[in-house]
């Protein structure tokens, strides 16, 4: 009996479904090992050093709570071999526990101008960017660099990163970032978002010309540049402060760059619902400011998208073999992302972690509404939040 036209372009796009799932996890694992030139935290070759001083820098540490790795990660910006180095941490409260990290840091650290703000005052929706314009006021260079709270960089993080700030034409200066799980099963499957999913797609993006990428990992710009954006306050509403720090600058005809520098940050998630609230704003996040790339990035989830096509293609001989190459180039990906962290008993769990991350990308369509630090919001199409009671 002859297929009918229906199951024959159900075969043919099935097939082509199967076939560029594939092709984008080649050219992810491409990405990803071209980005991998430099080791996490280095220096990067291009960097030349000047025969003059650095500029002096001040670091912005934006901190609401303490977790189990809060001392270590801020303990490694106190370890920059760079001169000329603040470090203004905030927090809006005084019983903050990150506050007794930072004094305790203070102790440790003497001779280092590490500064603590404590302001309560609120300037917009993100509680993050009111910190930031509160400590504004303590910062004393020219230089700066915000970075969230559970971000680890190696001592010459700053020498690698500052030469970039400097190069004509540049407007932000961000990094990649490796999640790094810190016990438990939720915690594991989070820095597998990160590190299989998310930075390989922002790879491919960079290489393929993209900007939009800026990370609150690290922003990395001079106080001129953010005056000339209208400072921390144009972006009091942003979920996505960072995202629209590099719109704002590239409107001004500034680039932003992907640095070669690369840091690691902590993941820390102790339960599924954690977990689900974390990746779901992150995804509404991107959907909300970016809506067409979202929609369009399905092709992301390579193996889920190659199975897809196979059952569209009624399990053809050459879907399958489609959905295996994929299979194998994804676990290709992964050992290319290896870092400190166990890749082989990580394997068991990559089937798991990606049919739950293309099951989020799609149950991100259902709604704005997002969870962040106990409170909810819905988030603008222009990535502006208001809090829902």
């Amino acid at each position: 009996m002859m297929p009918s036209a229906l199951q024959l372009a159900s075969v043919w796009i099935g097939t082509a479904l199967a076939a560029i799932a594939l092709a984008y996890a080649l050219i992810a694992w491409l990405a990803v090992r071209f980005w991998r030139g430099a080791p996490a935290g280095s220096v990067p070759a291009r960097a030349v050093p000047s025969a003059s001083a650095p500029p002096a820098v001040t670091v912005l540490k934006p901190l609401c709570g303490a977790d189990p790795g809060t001392y270590e990660c801020l303990r490694s910006f106190c370890l920059q071999r760079y001169p000329g180095l603040q470090i203004v941490c905030g927090v809006s409260d005084a019983l903050d526990p990150a506050a007794a990290v930072v004094r305790r840091l203070q102790r440790e650290f003497p001779a280092l101008q590490l500064e603590l703000v404590i302001d309560a005052r609120q300037h917009g929706s993100s509680l993050k960017v009111s910190n930031l314009i509160n400590m504004m006021a303590q910062a004393r260079h020219d230089h700066l660099v915000v970075s969230d709270s559970d971000v680890r960089v190696a001592p010459d993080y700053l020498a690698g990163l500052i030469p970039e700030v400097d190069q004509s034409g540049v407007g932000i200066v961000t990094c990649a970032y490796r999640g790094r799980a810190r016990g438990g099963f939720w915690s594991l499957l989070l820095a597998l978002f990160i590190n299989d999913w998310f930075m390989p797609s922002v790879f491919v993006s960079a290489l393929l010309g993209s900007q939009a990428f800026v990370s609150g990992a690290t922003i990395a710009l001079r106080r001129t540049t953010l005056a000339a954006i209208g400072g921390f306050a144009a972006i009091a509403d942003q979920l996505a402060d960072d995202y629209k720090l590099g719109e704002l600058t590239r409107r001004l005809g500034l680039r932003t760059v992907l640095s070669r520098v690369r840091v690691e940050t902590d993941v820390s998630e102790p339960s599924a619902a954690d977990l689900l609230r974390h990746e779901l704003r992150w995804l509404r996040t991107i959907r909300a400011v970016r809506p067409a790339s979202y929609a369009c990035s399905f092709v992301t989830f390579s193996v889920p998208v190659a199975a897809l096509g196979c059952l569209l293609a009624g399990m053809s001989t050459g879907s399958l073999m489609l959905l295996a190459l994929t299979g194998i180039v994804r676990v290709m990906l992964h050992f290319a992302n290896r870092g400190a962290d166990s890749a082989l008993m990580q394997l068991t769990v990559l089937p798991f972690n990606d049919l739950l991350a293309f099951g989020l990308w799609c149950w991100g369509f259902a709604s704005r509404r997002v969870h962040w630090r106990e409170r909810r919001y819905r988030v603008a199409r222009d990535g502006s939040v208001r809090p829902i009671p």
